[in-house]
Parts: C-alpha cells; sequence; structure tokens
C-alpha cells in the first residue's frame, strides 16, 4: 500500500521517453544529473519548479518510445511522487513499479485534475483526491505483488527481502 501527495503538473499525450530524459544524457550516472535535465525540450518549467512529492498528470500513452530506465529514474530522482495518466507505455508502467515510482491509470482523474491542484492518492482506496477542487476519482487498484514491489522501494529491494529468509543466501 502506498500513498502520495503533491502538486500536480500537466503534460500532454505521447509524452516519449526521450522528451522525458533527452537521448544525449544516457551517458550521466548520477540520477540527480539526469533529473535536471527532465523534459529539457518539452516543459522546461516542469524541472525547475518541481517540488518534492509533485506529480505528474498526463495524457494517453505516457513513457512510449524507447524501453531506457532512466527516464525513470530521473523522474524519481526529480522528487516525482506518482504519475497518472490516462494510460502507459507498457514497458515504462513496469519501469515504474521496478524502480519504486509509482503509476496510476485513472482518465477521469486526467479530466479532473489542473496544473496546480493538489492531490492525493491512496493505493489501497483505489482512490485519487483532488483536495483542490474537493474532487474524488476511484482507480483499480495494483495487484498485491507489484503494491510489494511498491513497498519495498523498487524490484531490488524486494528481491533482496525475499533472499534473506531463503537459507544459505
Amino acid at each position: 500500500m502506498k500513498t502520495a501527495a503533491g502538486k500536480a503538473w500537466k503534460v500532454g499525450d505521447n509524452v516519449d521517453t526521450d522528451q522525458i530524459i533527452p537521448g544525449q544524457y544516457l551517458s550521466l550516472t548520477d540520477p540527480q544529473e539526469l533529473a535536471s535535465r527532465c523534459f529539457e525540450g518539452m516543459y522546461p518549467e516542469l524541472a525547475k519548479g518541481f517540488g518534492a512529492g509533485d506529480m505528474i498528470v498526463a495524457g494517453e500513452n505516457f513513457g512510449c518510445g524507447s524501453s531506457r530506465e532512466h527516464a525513470v529514474i530521473a523522474l524519481k530522482a526529480l522528487g516525482i511522487s506518482c504519475i497518472i495518466a490516462r494510460s502507459f507505455a507498457r514497458i515504462f508502467f513496469r519501469n515504474c513499479i521496478n524502480l519504486g515510482l509509482l503509476p496510476v491509470e485513472c482518465a477521469e482523474a486526467v479530466e479532473g485534475i489542473e496544473a496546480g491542484d493538489e492531490v492525493h492518492v491512496d493505493t489501497a482506496r483505489g482512490q485519487i483526491e483532488n483536495r483542490t477542487k474537493g474532487l474524488i476519482f476511484h482507480f483499480k487498484p495494483l495487484p498485491p505483488f507489484l503494491e510489494e514491489i511498491l513497498a519495498a522501494g523498487d524490484l531490488a529491494n524486494y528481491v533482496r527481502q525475499g533472499m534473506s529468509g531463503v537459507a544459505g543466501a
């Protein structure tokens, strides 16, 4: 079970991983350096004004394009607590889970949240609350094993925790 709360930043449809972190920065290894380059060409104000815990609210097919993990690493280092989208590219969605960044699909929330709104997400209840407008949206909760990965922080920690209980590990 995971919760997230922060200010909403809106982006459009078909935001691809190259728009999130341009390919010219893929040689960077420091997550903070990657974060400083997030959305550099498309939404430069986002990386500059983003606060820890803030959220991205996106349209269709967020994270399409190449399957680079750098995009999720950059977003997580930026301080994003959650991405709410109408839909996600399949591999990007799984990269979010594996790296510990909460992805939530909810078309109604995308329509009912504006840039700057204060938003709270509760995965246990399958609920998104727009605290600015007093609106509540519901989404299909993640399967328990994905919730467990997020609760562990990321897939590597989840596996380590599982291995700690195995004899000889």
